[in-house]
């Protein structure tokens, strides 16, 4: 498997689980304050995440299309 590909399979991976997150959030499953701030924090790092994949992935797009 090509370094890419498991990126974007990564990528995938923690969009769904930023979609997971958020669906429990908004029915109401965060049972306390805690509970609610490690969800939103884990979204926040899960974003974060996804950020330097997004950059990596451009940066080899545009390496690829310079060549």
């Amino acid at each position: 498997m090509k370094v890419t590909d498991f990126l974007y399979k990564y990528q995938k991976s923690l969009n769904q689980r930023i979609e997971e997150i958020s669906m429990a959030l908004t029915s109401g499953n965060a049972s306390d304050m805690a509970s609610y701030k490690a969800m939103v924090g884990e979204i926040q790092g899960l974003s974060y995440a996804l950020d330097q994949i997004r950059t990596l992935l451009e940066k080899v797009d545009d390496d690829i299309n310079s060549a």
